[in-house]
Parts: structure tokens; C-alpha cells; sequence
């Protein structure tokens, strides 16, 4: 490399630093920083806005732990795979688990694991819900199955939630005479809430006449706006053992995930923004 080429690369070097710093300068000058007012967990904070370099305490969360109940797999309608369910509980009337890990172990005749589950959810205050793993892969009917729930994290909902105020009415079940499929589960979903959803989760547990569940099925909708009515239809492809005696419906949307709703008409809570 000659003199001149390397005297234009320092030149060049000198003006990058330049540069650089200029930039730098400028971006910390006119930067939001972060504060103990800003919604946001930052800087050392123990949780949004408290603890660390905040004066503010952060409010002490002592959560009873959730519960497990009653659990079970169904023929699924396709050969070879089956459907879980898990009951899970909320003891708590303030707290909620926007998130929760649950892991699900199936074992055959001599103890040896079949094959295992993990997944995430969450549960509002107060509530019980069925955790439902769809077309899970086995060769044959597991002899027990381990079903635990970890790792909750806790929020407290104060006085602005409100549970979303959705419910179905005329529902219906029928075995399919003519066309594709055995059997269909339809119904209407009614949204009286103040929003409009995203997505709105069905899950549908079918019980005979001695109340022990023999099917199951799930569905999403899509940006359901408030005051709608939609229409759902669910569909077994193949025949399930057992009479159906009563069909049952859980709706779930998330209102811990801000991404849950298509439009919001409130400031986001702190529950929603961790």
C-alpha cells in the first residue's frame, strides 16, 4: 500500500470516529431515559416501577399454588392418537397466572415413560379450566399419566379488570349422516364485552350419561368484534367409542397479552405489559 492510500484510510478511520461519536453524543442527549415511572422494568428494578433504584416497595405476592384434578386421554379420531385433558384450579380470588408451565407424562403397563408434554398457560382469579393436548401420538392407551403445573407467575388484578363477558348459547351436537366427518358440535358465541378480540380460543369437552369425558375438540376464532355474535363449528373426522349425553364449551382469551385484544379502550394494565 502506498503513502497516499494509507493517509486516505487514516483520514477515513478518523471521520468513522468522528462519526460515531457524534452520533453517540447526540442519541444519549435526546434518549428517554428510563425512570420509576415509565411502566416498564427497568434499570435494576425487582418489578415495573419498584425495588432496585425505585424508593417504591414492590407488593409482596403470596399466591396459594394451583391444582391439578381430574385428568384422563380419549381415543382421538384419528388411529394412533389421543386426546389429554387436565383440570387445573385457581384458589386465589385477587391473584391471576398470566403464565404457567404444565408438563404432561404418560407411562405404560411397567412405569417406562411413552412419550411427554410441555406447554404454557394461564388461568384468571378464582377460575378452573381444563388444559386439553389434541392428537398425541401413542401406541397404545397409557397405563397412568403425570400431570404437574410449575413456575406460576402471579399478578394482581385490581379493581379496573373485568372478566370478558362471553358466553354461548344454542348449542348443539350431531353425528354427520351424508358428506365428510362423524359427528359436528356447533353453536353460537356471543361477545358482550367492550372489545373486540383478537382471538378467542373454544374448547369443547364431550361427557356421556355416567359424566365421564369421551371426546374432545377445540376451535379459534378470529377478531370477534364487541357485541357480535359468531357462529363455531367443530368436527370429529372419525367415530369415538361412548353415547354423547352433554357437551360442554370453555372459552378462553388471554387478557394478560395485550395482543389478545384488536382494539383496546383502555390504557394497557401492568399485567398485560410484563
Amino acid at each position: 500500500m502506498d503513502k497516499n492510500n494509507q493517509k486516505r484510510m487514516i483520514i477515513g478511520l478518523i471521520y468513522a470516529v468522528f462519526f460515531l461519536a457524534v452520533s453517540w453524543f447526540f442519541y444519549s442527549l435526546f434518549r428517554t431515559k428510563p425512570t420509576c415511572f415509565d411502566g416498564t422494568k427497568n434499570q435494576n428494578e425487582e418489578d415495573v416501577d419498584c425495588g432496585g433504584v425505585c424508593l417504591k416497595k414492590c407488593k409482596k405476592i403470596q399466591a396459594q399454588d394451583l391444582t391439578t384434578g381430574d385428568l384422563g386421554v380419549v381415543e382421538s379420531s384419528i388411529a394412533g392418537e389421543y386426546d389429554f385433558y387436565g383440570a387445573v384450579a385457581n384458589p386465589n380470588n385477587v391473584y391471576g397466572s398470566k403464565n404457567f408451565i404444565y408438563k404432561i407424562i404418560f407411562l405404560d403397563e411397567t412405569g417406562s415413560v411413552m412419550t411427554e408434554k410441555q406447554g404454557s398457560s394461564f388461568i384468571l382469579p378464582g377460575d378452573k379450566k381444563y388444559i386439553i393436548e389434541n392428537n398425541i401420538k401413542l401406541t397404545k392407551m397409557p397405563a397412568k399419566i403425570q400431570f404437574s403445573v410449575t413456575d406460576s407467575a402471579w399478578v394482581e388484578l385490581d379493581d379496573l379488570y373485568e372478566k370478558p363477558d362471553l358466553k354461548i348459547i344454542n348449542k348443539t351436537y350431531n353425528e354427520i349422516s351424508s358428506g365428510v366427518g362423524f359427528s359436528e358440535a356447533k353453536g353460537l358465541l356471543q361477545n358482550r364485552s367492550p372489545f373486540d378480540f383478537a382471538i378467542i380460543k373454544i374448547k369443547i369437552i364431550v361427557r356421556d350419561s355416567a359424566n365421564k369425558i369421551i371426546a374432545l375438540n377445540a376451535t379459534e376464532m378470529r377478531t370477534v368484534k364487541s357485541l357480535e355474535d359468531r357462529d363455531y363449528r367443530a368436527f370429529w373426522l372419525g367415530r369415538f367409542p361412548g353415547e354423547v349425553a352433554n357437551v360442554e364449551n370453555q372459552i378462553e382469551v388471554n387478557v394478560f397479552d395485550s395482543e389478545s385484544f384488536a382494539k383496546r379502550y383502555f390504557k394497557s394494565e401492568k399485567f398485560q405489559q410484563n
